[in-house]
């Protein structure tokens, strides 16, 4: 999940090397915190956040495929 997020998030944005994914482990969910350059924000929100939605969809369900909970935060 976090390579996944990694490859969206990085063909997204102007800056890819300031990509970060910090994955969180709880009990029983993962969280993915996903930092990018703040100039670079926006373009991973996308209006009326609707990129930031896509992602998460995305997400959540290739780790439902594997029988996991996830989660993604987009942090600034």
């Amino acid at each position: 999940m976090k390579d996944l997020l990694l490859y969206i998030a990085r063909n997204l944005v102007d800056d890819p090397d300031s990509v970060t994914v910090t994955e969180k482990e709880y009990e029983n969910e993962t969280v993915l915190e996903l930092r990018v350059a703040e100039g670079d924000m926006g373009k991973v929100i996308g209006r009326q956040g609707r990129i930031a939605k896509e992602i998460r969809v995305l997400v959540k369900s290739l780790a439902a495929r594997s029988g996991k909970k996830v989660s993604v935060d987009i942090v600034d």
